[in-house]
């Protein structure tokens, strides 16, 4: 019996993000999925190397490469319409059980314990949750800064809107990755190379 399991999933490549948005560059889920993933890496690293903690960096990559696998049989729900009322969100959330479970009955059987923690959308550890969080936040403030350094200032509000849910996470991760790894999102590639090397953290 063939099992569709990848197949499924490198159609995310398909379904586009920020539709209610008018963007420079359209975004589809994968390469968020793929971004979410180094971010939540560089978040695990920066929490373990930083500031000492117990976290396993291939874990929270792991987990942010699959958090949005079940939106290729849901699309992408823009957050607006998500969040307008709890009985949306409530709908939703269940909507989005349903379709990781029928993902996960796509993975061969024999599989589907390695998969099943992956598919469940985030990590039962809270401090790997709240992180895998933070990852996917990064994201999107990192597509605004993008957006509106191309002169786009159709993401403003998102920004801001972004940046203090990310602040309201109190992880000094963020911050430091905020302070340290955010900045050059905001620079051209002739400008991030005249300033290749420096780190005054070194």
């Amino acid at each position: 019996m063939a099992n569709h399991f990848l197949a499924y999933l490198y159609r995310l490549q398909h379904i586009e993000r920020w539709s209610l948005m008018r963007n420079t560059r359209p975004e589809n889920v994968a390469e968020h999925s793929y971004h979410v993933a180094l971010i939540a890496h560089s978040l695990g690293v920066i929490a373990r190397e930083i500031y000492g903690r117990d976290i396993q960096p291939e874990q929270l990559a792991a987990f942010a490469l699959f958090h949005d696998a079940a939106e290729v049989f849901t699309g992408d729900i823009p957050t607006p319409v998500k969040h307008q009322n709890p009985r949306i969100l409530a709908n939703f959330r269940e909507i989005e059980s349903l379709a990781s479970e029928r993902l996960l009955a796509n993975v061969p059987e024999r599989l589907r314990g390695s998969y099943a923690p992956l598919l469940a959308r985030q990590p039962a550890d809270p401090e790997l949750a709240k992180l895998l969080k933070a990852a996917d936040l990064l994201d999107a403030y990192l597509k605004c800064t993008s957006e509106m350094s191309a002169g786009n200032r159709e993401f403003a509000t998102a920004r801001r809107q972004t940046e203090e849910k990310l602040l309201r996470l109190e992880l000094p991760e963020v911050e430091w990755f905020l302070a340290h790894l955010a900045p050059g999102f905001e620079r051209t590639i002739d400008e991030l190379s005249e300033n290749e090397g420096d780190d005054p953290q070194s």
